[in-house]
């Protein structure tokens, strides 16, 4: 199996909205979440030790050129002030107006627009399916990421663009190449357990998802779903509602 060291993976953090060119984004709600985000799924692998793993990153062994506390806390609040000048705007959702009745994928991410969007629900999207080079690959999605990264997000409620995994996802997995990508988004964390295999921790409220198929529970305010279509191999949803940190 080969692993991808892309410019998307998890050493690598992407800079979205409310993101400043420290890496410091509204997500980052302490200083260790911000240290999380340098935290690869292998170092969690081998060490399993989260602290242990916060503390190598604190003190550069890995090489990066991290912020202190006292420069974190600046940029966190510079990186909080420009969104909150900003206007808000009625945003119309991307599904609006559209049947999706034969379309069972749709119509679950139809449903779930609004709610994703305002934050009140976050949600992670397992597909396996074949891809325009004929090669079945899979991967798991953070749905929310998708939808504040892809500008021309309708395009796939039009069903001009087929709703697929991509490298740059949470997970992906070419099983033709048996090249596998892991990245950590503003929302979820990814981690690689040595014994309970891949979960996503939620960087809010710290609740992690167990996606183990075998697995009777996902975790706390966590539900599983499973998403019957002809239109993919194997479609299932991960549906998690944050609760804010006290």
């Amino acid at each position: 199996m080969k692993r991808s060291d892309s410019s998307n993976s998890l050493n690598a953090p992407s800079y979205g909205e409310g993101v400043s060119q420290y890496g410091v984004s509204a997500e980052h709600l302490t200083y260790e979440d911000y240290l999380d985000t340098h935290v690869a799924p292998q170092d969690l692998y081998y060490l399993e030790n989260q602290d242990l793993a916060r503390q190598i990153v604190e003190l550069g062994y890995k090489g990066k050129n991290l912020m202190e506390r006292s420069q974190f806390e600046e940029q966190k609040k510079k990186s909080l002030e420009g969104p909150r000048r900003n206007k808000k705007k009625s945003e119309k959702l991307s599904s609006h107006g559209k049947d999706f009745s034969n379309y069972p994928l749709l119509h679950a991410l139809a449903k779930r627009e609004a709610f994703v969007r305002n934050g009140k629900l976050s949600t992670i999207i397992f597909i396996r399916d074949i891809d325009k080079s004929g090669h079945e690959v899979s991967g798991y999605i953070d749905y929310g990421h998708r939808l504040k990264t892809e500008q021309e997000f309708e395009e796939y409620f039009s069903r001009k663009k087929k709703f697929m995994p991509k490298p740059s996802d949470l997970s992906y997995y070419n099983w033709k190449t048996q090249t596998l990508f892991y990245n950590n988004s503003n929302t979820f964390q990814v981690i690689a357990d040595s014994e309970r295999g891949l979960l996503f921790k939620h960087r809010r409220d710290r609740k992690t998802i167990d996606v183990d198929p075998k697995g009777t529970n996902p975790g706390d305010n966590s539900t599983r779903k499973v998403i019957k279509t002809d239109e993919y191999l194997q479609v299932v949803i991960y549906e998690h509602r944050p609760r804010r940190k006290n």
